[in-house]
């Protein structure tokens, strides 16, 4: 069964270089192809690419949450400990609940792949009908990272009252109760 309305994803890129252009942005549209291939249900991306600035990055997650109506918001980027790196902090200065097993699961992942997946620093949390996960900015990261959590984010969605969303089970099988 799907929503009647699409869900909407955000989708923010938090770079200072892509958002000046400097580089090209691989982190938000490595999300995007993830979500094209999981998500079977229809959606609606919301996408943005910001610098790394806690009030900027905490503003757009508002926006998105509460003006936007996103669903799901995914950031990459941000989430290591230089001091620009500030994306966890902003998302917790937002979020009334925060959703600690995601970041959890999300390095555990990591850590089988590369031992420096200590150093980042993966959250989550709830803003009113938004799930907000923070992914880490390496396109395989944010593919592994994805895979490891996305089966408990339809459920997630269902708990805090936002749209339906299925997953393509050949991919990525979400996991619901049964009734």
């Amino acid at each position: 069964m799907t929503s009647a309305k699409p869900a909407r994803i955000g989708i923010v890129t938090v770079s200072d270089r892509a958002s000046q252009g400097i580089y090209e942005d691989k982190g938000g549209p490595a999300i995007r192809a993830e979500l094209e291939r999981i998500v079977a249900s229809p959606w609606e991306p919301v996408a943005r690419v910001i610098p790394d600035d806690r009030e900027g990055i905490a503003a757009t997650l508002i926006e998105l949450a509460d003006r936007e109506r996103c669903d799901l918001i995914v950031t990459t980027g941000g989430t290591g400990p230089a001091p620009r790196d500030v994306t966890p902090e902003a998302t917790e200065q937002v979020c009334e609940k925060m959703m600690p097993g995601f970041g959890e699961l999300m390095r555990t992942v990591s850590l089988t792949v590369v031992p420096t997946a200590i150093l980042s620093r993966q959250t989550a949390g709830i803003r009113g009908g938004s799930l907000i996960v923070n992914l880490p900015g390496k396109p395989s990261a944010i593919h592994d990272c994805l895979m490891a959590v996305f089966p408990a984010i339809p459920y997630c969605l269902d708990l805090i009252g936002a749209a339906r969303i299925d997953t393509d089970p050949l991919v990525c099988k979400a996991f619901r109760p049964k009734p």
